[in-house]
């Protein structure tokens, strides 16, 4: 343009692009190209045209719109996000189409049909910050708009902008899918009184902060959050908000316990991202925001060479830790609470802790608790499931009396719970557990396991029971696999006896009789009850020819049962089976 005079004016300049358009492209590129051609086509256009806007140049998933108002722009950006709001309303997360959309007023320069200079620059990089499904515009662009539209902003203060000497004050705009332009939500300063809690546990995921100082990272954290609020999303037991709710905090230092108030929740995960070359470093923190305390903090390292793969590891593990931390916040907040002021759901919390002690005397309390939970909701899955539990246990650990009483009422409870709830993980992992005790079919155990597995991946109760049922089906190798992902999913668990229980036991079947007895010692010790690990460290003391620890441990079996010797169908393998009876007969144990 040198040597012709340079023309300007003073715009509107709206930049917009796809969000993960990459990653979409990536799973399905006709498909995806397919449908932004369509809402193009049916929302985008029309609006732009309807707000007197023109469309300066379109990429593969973006493009420039130039407006000589910007109360055009912003009631246009409005517009089409509510629209697309609406348009994605039964759309699976993972391959919904969002816009991302940035407004600046300033000075372009113009050259043939294109556009350039700061106007044009600004924009673009405020897009780069706006959430999926968002708009974020200029200080000077909200000047001109003030007062003239009715729609919601909230000030996300200074940002710095990629490429932007000086920082720059941001907006970000509230959009609500069932609202106009012209009714428009008020600003989250006018907000309405605090949500109630719901009745169940209720978390609410907010974006991580990227502190990579790349936008261009914004991608992988925003991400990586949406698959995690996916992944929770999966826990039939915890309310979980949804993410354009949670993103609307995007960018603004939050106070968890306002955003506890405003959402209506009890608890809240933020975290951020950092990157460093090819590294990445993840962060996270769970929050009480009734109280303000922490209740679990970790970070996970990984590398950018597979930013996907990584996104679902991440949301697996953390999905997978926050399960047993808020179980267990929930079991303490229970716990303090009135007995006068118990629902179905407290009196299962308050059973849960005593399903794990394994003994006579916690099973037959636990019992109660959950018999009362089941009277004042007779459909609840959970109370079912674990009252089924029990009864196998009070089975198992030869505490019945009436057995067949006790096996067919459980079974009962079992059956019950399934047809509840036929799609919680952590019911078809209770009834699982114990229908194996009850001597039902180890296959069906097993297809009730893996389907809770397919359905929470990140269920670390899952991954335990289905180590279990495939030490017992003969598959070593398997469980000991499967222990290893329950463990890595809840390094913390209070079920860590009976998960070294289970190690142990592979290592004896493996004939790694010192690795066997480093764990099962110190187990059994811990619940001396738990006659499984009591048999398994008698046979493999036995077949160490340690007879005399042997002994002792047999001594030691019939003060705690009365019912010395396991089960025919405990093992499902022959030649496992006949192993492990030998070791018993050894130590003086008859069948």
């Amino acid at each position: 343009m040198s040597g012709e005079r340079v023309e300007r004016r003073l715009a509107a300049v709206l930049a917009a692009d796809v969000a993960g358009y990459s990653r979409l492209m990536s799973r399905d590129e006709e498909g995806t190209l397919a449908n932004l051609k369509s809402f193009r086509k049916t929302l985008v256009d029309p609006q732009i045209a309807a707000h007197r806007g023109r469309i300066v140049k379109t990429t593969g998933d973006g493009m420039l719109v130039e407006f000589a108002s910007a109360v055009d722009a912003a009631r246009c950006a409005f517009e089409v996000q509510r629209g697309m709001a609406g348009l994605n309303t039964d759309v699976p997360q993972e391959v919904r189409i969002e816009f991302r959309i940035g407004i600046h007023v300033g000075d372009i320069i113009i050259d043939d049909d294109d556009i350039f200079g700061d106007g044009v620059n600004i924009a673009a990089r405020l897009e780069g910050i706006a959430e999926p499904g968002g708009v974020c515009i200029s200080d000077d662009a909200q000047r001109q708009i003030r007062g003239k539209v009715d729609i919601g902003f909230d000030d996300m203060g200074p940002q710095t902008l990629k490429n932007i000497a000086e920082p720059m004050r941001a907006w970000r705009m509230q959009i609500d899918p069932h609202l106009s332009s012209t009714t428009a939500a008020k600003p989250l300063t006018e907000a309405a009184q605090p949500l109630a809690l719901p009745d169940k546990p209720s978390i609410a995921v907010l974006p991580f902060q990227n502190m990579s100082g790349d936008p261009e990272q914004e991608y992988f954290a925003d991400g990586m959050v949406e698959d995690i609020i996916t992944t929770l999303s999966r826990i039939r037991w915890l309310f979980v908000i949804a993410r354009n709710s949670s993103f609307t905090y995007k960018g603004q230092a939050v106070d968890v316990k306002r955003v506890g108030r405003e959402l209506g929740v009890r608890y809240v995960l933020e975290g951020s991202v950092r990157k460093a070359g090819t590294k990445l470093r993840i962060t996270g923190q769970l929050i009480d925001a009734l109280t303000g305390a922490h209740l679990w903090a970790d970070r996970i390292d990984g590398s950018m060479e597979d930013v996907f793969d990584l996104q679902d590891k991440v949301a697996l593990s953390v999905a997978g830790v926050i399960e047993p931390a808020l179980e267990a916040a929930e079991i303490s907040r229970s716990i303090a609470r009135p007995t006068a002021d118990l629902s179905a759901y407290d009196f299962y919390l308050r059973a849960l802790p005593l399903t794990r002690l394994w003994g006579e005397e916690g099973a037959v309390q636990a019992l109660g608790l959950l018999r009362q939970a089941i009277a004042r909701d007779p459909n609840y899955g959970l109370a079912l499931g674990a009252a089924s539990w029990c009864q196998a246990q009070l089975l198992l650990g030869g505490w019945a009396t009436d057995r067949e009483s006790v096996r067919r009422e459980g079974i009962e409870f079992g059956r019950r719970a399934v047809q509840a709830t036929p799609d919680d993980p952590n019911v078809l992992a209770w009834v699982a557990g114990a229908f194996h005790g009850f001597e039902e079919s180890i296959d069906s155990a097993i297809a009730l396991i893996d389907r809770s597995i397919a359905l929470n991946p990140s269920g670390a109760s899952s991954w335990f029971w289905s180590g279990f049922l495939r030490l017992f089906a003969g598959s070593t190798d398997l469980a000991l696999a499967h222990f290893e992902s329950s463990l890595r999913l809840d390094p913390r668990t209070p079920l860590r006896p009976f998960l070294d229980t289970g190690v142990g036991a592979c290592y004896f079947f493996q004939h790694r009789f010192e690795e066997a007895v480093a764990l099962l010692a110190p187990s059994l010790r811990q619940i001396p009850t738990y006659v499984t690990t009591a048999w398994v460290l008698i046979s493999c003391y036995a077949h160490m020819g340690r007879l005399d620890e042997a002994r002792e441990v047999v001594a030691h079996l019939r003060k705690v049962t009365p019912s010395v010797m396991p089960r025919k169908k405990l093992l499902h393998d022959p030649g496992q089976r006949e192993f492990f009876l030998a070791g018993l007969r050894l130590a003086g144990l008859g069948e």
